[in-house]
């Protein structure tokens, strides 16, 4: 049986609450001139809160990547029985903001050193990595990698994944918005894995 970590004891007290309270689902703007983004960076409700501040994007949705089961549920995901990685879908407007700084946005708010892990959150599910989904973004993904290889900021290599973009699966409702929908919970998970101090120094202050 796999031990419950913080975030997992959150979400049980969760369920209940957020149907009963009727939250409404995130509102996914669809346009002809938007474009989409697919990262993965351990919590995904940490990566919501991330991207949500990079001006130009849209919307942000919780979900599944990179797995071999169709439509998995958090429970087999976090468990590490699909493959998946909780990962992001990002909907952007490239007209204001491009790949390249959404790939910034991605690095400055990840570990890229620890294999199969982010911060408090251990196992392949947390993995970091960047979901391409044309060769232009390949080619600038890989760009941005090697360009923080060669700073020479980091005596580890990076294990962060670049790999093609697979199906996206939405994750539960109660996951969408889980910073805003509940502030104490987020915080105290956030405060408690580690993740800003963790990230701060490896990348200095925000």
């Amino acid at each position: 049986m796999a031990i419950p970590t913080l975030r997992t004891l959150s979400v049980v007290g969760l369920v209940l609450s957020s149907a009963l309270l009727g939250w409404p689902a995130s509102q996914t703007v669809q346009a002809d001139s938007l474009a989409k983004a697919y990262f993965a960076g351990g919590c995904f409700w940490c990566m919501e809160e991330a991207f949500e501040k990079v001006d130009g994007v849209i919307a942000v949705v919780s979900g599944y990547m990179g797995g071999t089961v169709a439509n998995p549920s958090y429970e087999q995901v976090s468990a590490g029985q699909t493959g998946h990685a909780e990962s992001v879908e990002v909907l952007y407007d490239p007209a204001k903001v491009g790949y390249p700084q959404l790939l910034e946005a991605f690095w400055r708010n990840v570990d890229p050193l620890t294999p199969n892990a982010q911060f408090c959150d251990h196992g392949n599910q947390y993995r970091s990595a960047i979901f391409y989904g044309t060769e232009a973004e390949q080619r600038l993904a890989e760009e941005s990698k090697r360009s923080i290889e060669q700073s020479k900021r980091f005596a580890q290599p990076i294990v962060t994944q670049i790999t093609k973009a697979a199906a996206f699966y939405r994750a539960e409702e109660y996951h969408q918005d889980f910073y805003k929908k509940n502030p104490i919970r987020y915080k105290y998970y956030k405060f408690s894995c580690g993740r800003a101090q963790r990230l701060e120094t490896l990348w200095g202050k925000p």
